[in-house]
This record gives C-alpha cells, structure tokens and sequence, in this order.
C-alpha cells in the first residue's frame, strides 16, 4: 500500500471511531500503546513521519472493540424497543 493511501487510511478510521476531531482521541487511545500525540498523528497525516506499521494492529483491536460494544447495544436497544 502507498504511503498516501496509509495516510488516507488513518483518517478513514479515526474519523469513522472518533469523528471530524479524531487525532486528540486517537492520541488519548493509542497513548499507552505507543505513546504517541495528537502532533505525532498529524505528522502521519501531513506525510511528515512514517506511519508505524504496529499502528495497524491496535488500530484493529479498537475497531473491533467498538464493533463488539455498538452490537451489544443494537441488541440491548432491540430489547428495550417496543414488544
């Protein structure tokens, strides 16, 4: 994958998990793991700095928490609807 298309990525996401301010969230997120900033982010965006390849993972690992977390509440929200 070309580097503008990691870049492109790594918007794609953090918006779809964090909304149109996602690099500060991403940051707060990703913090422990690799102890990164919001700069640090935008660097990666504005093609300033390579993007980590462990990125990917825990980038992954989050989406996958919040698929899990927002299909628990589709559930808990279809039990509390109307019957």
């Amino acid at each position: 994958m070309k580097a503008t298309e990691k870049r492109d990525l790594l918007k794609a996401c953090g918006e779809a998990l964090y909304g149109t301010r996602w690099q500060t969230d991403m940051a707060n997120a990703l913090a422990e793991e690799l102890q990164v900033g919001d700069r640090t982010i935008r660097r990666w965006v504005a093609g300033d700095s390579p993007i980590p390849s462990g990125l990917w993972v825990d980038l992954t690992r989050i989406m996958l928490e919040r698929a899990q977390t927002l299909d628990d509440l589709a559930e808990r929200c279809k039990r509390a609807g109307p019957v």
